[in-house]
C-alpha cells in the first residue's frame, strides 16, 4: 500500500503534488483557523484537514485521508458542517475531494514521521534560510496602516507597534522575500517609511520602534485612499507582479467613511485586510458612520480579509495566522485588476469604403485603447484581426507579450480593402483567436470596429461569441447601421454600443471604452 504523508493543519490541496495522495491529519487543529471553500468538491486553496472534517471523513482527533485532485469549478458554495463554515469562491483552477484513508498506511506514516504529525518537542531542524534573501515563498509588498488616533492612545499605540514588529519578524523580510512599509493614520496620513527603505528585518524593527504617536481623529478612510494611490509606486519600491497589500489596524472605529477608499484600493489592484481590535461597544456604535465598514473596505467580503483580536494584550498567538494569510499570494484576489487581467481582441473593418487615411485613424484608436492596459506574459493580452469578405489574423494573443511590441504591431497593420462580412469575421475570431485562450485566467473582450452595413447576419455570430464568454463592444462609424451595432453588443446594449459620424470622433470614445471594460471586469468579480 502507499505510505501516507503526515501533513499539518495548514496544508492546502495545492501543496500536494500527486493526483491521489494518502495523508495523515494531526489532532486538535483549531477549527476557527481553517480556510475551506466549497462542499464535497473543495477549491485547492482549502486546507486538506479542514475539508476532511467539514465533509465528515475525520473528526478533530485527526486521521487518515485520501485526497483526489479534480478539475477547477465555476463556483464553490458556502456550507456550514461539522463546526466549519466553508466559504464561497468563484472560479478556481483546481479542486480536490476527500475520502477516508486506510489504517495501515496511516500507521506506517505515524512510525515514520511522528514529528511532523504533531508539534515536536525539542529542536526543529533549522530551515536553511539565506538571511539576506528572506522568505522567498512569501510574495508580498505590504503597507501596515497603523492607527495613530486618540481612540487608541499612547499606551495601546506602543502595544500595536510591538504586534506589527512580531508580524514583520515572522514574515521573513529580505531582498527576495516580503517588503514592508508603514503609514500612520490620524487626522492626516503620514507615510513613515516606504517599501524600498529597508530590506532587513533588523532595520524594519528599529524603524517601527522609532515611530512617534501622532494623535487626532482616526481618518482611516482618508489614509487608506492615500496609501492605495501613493504608496505602491515603482519609484517607492513596489515590485512588478508582486501582490500589493494594505493591512489596516483599527482600534475601535473609523471617524470617516471607508467605502470610497475600498473602491479606490480595488481599482489600484491593492488587497486590503482589516485587523480590528476591541470592536466598538454598543454605546459607541451610534458614533460609527457605517456599521458595515469592514465589509466595504476589505478586498472581498469572504471572511478571509478581515481579522479580529479582542485586545492588544496577549496578541502573540494571532501573529502566525495573520502571516499565513498575508503570504497566501494565490488568495490575493484584488491583485487582478481590469488593467492586468483581460484579453482584448480588436476586429477591424478593412473594407474599401474606409480608405487609407481613415484606416490610420482606426489604428490610432486601437493603440490608444491597448495602451491603457498592462500587457505582459502574466498580464493582459491583445490580438487583432482585419476583415473584408475574408479575415486575416494580424497578431494573436500569444504573439507579443510587451506593450511596445503590441503597439508597434498595430502601427504595422496594412490596409486590406474589400467587402464587409462582419458576421463571418466574428465567428472566425471567436474560434481562432479566443478559442486558444478560453480556459485561461483572463476575462475576454472583443471590440468590433466597422463603418458600414454587413453583407451577412451579425446577430447569430455575436450571440455565439457572448455565449463563449466574450464581452462584445461595437464601435460604428459613418454608415454603420445602429441596429447592427446594437445586435452585436453585449448587455446592457446602451453601454456597449458606440457610434460616431466621423472617424476623427473615435478619439473621444477611448476613455469610455476603457471604463466600460473595467466596469464589466469588476462586475464579473463580485
Amino acid at each position: 500500500s502507499l505510505a501516507s504523508t503526515a501533513i499539518t493543519c495548514f496544508t492546502r490541496g495545492l501543496d500536494l503534488r500527486k493526483g491521489t495522495e494518502d495523508v495523515l491529519c494531526p489532532a486538535n487543529c483549531p477549527l476557527w483557523q481553517f480556510y475551506v471553500f466549497g462542499d464535497g468538491v473543495y477549491a485547492s486553496l482549502s486546507s486538506v484537514c479542514g475539508a476532511a472534517i467539514h465533509s465528515g471523513v475525520i473528526t478533530n482527533t485527526g486521521g487518515a485521508v485520501r485526497v483526489q485532485t479534480l478539475p477547477g469549478q465555476e463556483s464553490y458554495p458556502a456550507v456550514n458542517a461539522n463546526g466549519i463554515q466553508s466559504q464561497v469562491l468563484s472560479r478556481w483552477a483546481s479542486s480536490f475531494s476527500v475520502t477516508a484513508g486506510t489504517k495501515k498506511a496511516a500507521l506506517e506514516a505515524v512510525g515514520r514521521s511522528v514529528s511532523t504529525a504533531r508539534p515536536s518537542t525539542g529542536k526543529r531542524p533549522k530551515k536553511t534560510l539565506d538571511k539576506k534573501a528572506g522568505n522567498k515563498d512569501c510574495k508580498a509588498d505590504i503597507a501596515f496602516l497603523i492607527d495613530g488616533s486618540y481612540n487608541i492612545g499612547q499606551r495601546r499605540f506602543n502595544l500595536q507597534k510591538n504586534f506589527v514588529g512580531k508580524v514583520a519578524v515572522m514574515l521573513g523580510i529580505g531582498t527576495e522575500g516580503p517588503h514592508v512599509g508603514v503609514v500612520q493614520a490620524s487626522e492626516h496620513p503620514k507615510i513613515e517609511f516606504y517599501l524600498k527603505n529597508f530590506t532587513a528585518t533588523k532595520e524594519v524593527l528599529f524603524a517601527i520602534k522609532e515611530l512617534g504617536f501622532r494623535g487626532g481623529n482616526s481618518n482611516t478612510g482618508k489614509a487608506l485612499k492615500y496609501t492605495a494611490q501613493k504608496f505602491f509606486s515603482l519609484e517607492n519600491g513596489a515590485r512588478k507582479g508582486i501582490p500589493k497589500i494594505i493591512v489596516v489596524f483599527l482600534d475601535g472605529w473609523p471617524s470617516d467613511d471607508l467605502e470610497e477608499a475600498g473602491i479606490v484600493a480595488r481599482e489600484f489592484g491593492v488587497n486590503v485586510f482589516i485587523v480590528s481590535v476591541a470592536k466598538p461597544t454598543t454605546e459607541e456604535l451610534g458614533m460609527v458612520q457605517d456599521i458595515g465598514f469592514v465589509d466595504k473596505a476589505v478586498c472581498r467580503n469572504n471572511g478571509f480579509f478581515s481579522y479580529q483580536m479582542p485586545t492588544w494584550f496577549g496578541t502573540t498567538k494571532y501573529v502566525k495566522p495573520l502571516v499565513q494569510k498575508l503570504c497566501s499570494h494565490e488568495q490575493m484576489l484584488c491583485s487582478k485588476t481590469c488593467y492586468n487581467s483581460v484579453n482584448i481582441g480588436f476586429l477591424i473593418d478593412g473594407s474599401s469604403s474606409i480608405g487609407e487615411t481613415n484606416f490610420r485613424l482606426v489604428l490610432e484608436f486601437v493603440s490608444n485603447v491597448a495602451k491603457a492596459f498592462e500587457i505582459s506574459d502574466i498580464g493582459s493580452k491583445v490580438a487583432a484581426v482585419q476583415f473584408t469578405y475574408n479575415q486575416r489574423i494580424e497578431f494573436s494573443f500569444t504573439d507579443y507579450v510587451t506593450k511596445e511590441k503590441v503597439l508597434s504591431a498595430i502601427r504595422n497593420i496594412q490596409y486590406m480593402s474589400g467587402g464587409t462580412a462582419t458576421g463571418d469575421a466574428i465567428t472566425f475570431t471567436t474560434r481562432s483567436v479566443f478559442g486558444p485562450v478560453k480556459d485561461g485566467p483572463n476575462k475576454n473582450f472583443l471590440i468590433v470596429l466597422t463603418d458600414g452595413q454587413s453583407y451577412d447576419d451579425v446577430r447569430g455570430p455575436a450571440a455565439a461569441a457572448q455565449k463563449a464568454g466574450i464581452t462584445v463592444f461595437s464601435v460604428g462609424v459613418a454608415w454603420a447601421p445602429l441596429d447592427d451595432l446594437k445586435e452585436m453588443a453585449s448587455e446592457p446594449r446602451e453601454s456597449h454600443t458606440f457610434f460616431t459620424r466621423e472617424f476623427t470622433g473615435l478619439e473621444q470614445m477611448v476613455p469610455d471604452i476603457i471604463r466600460g471594460i473595467c466596469k464589466d471586469f469588476l462586475d464579473s468579480k463580485q
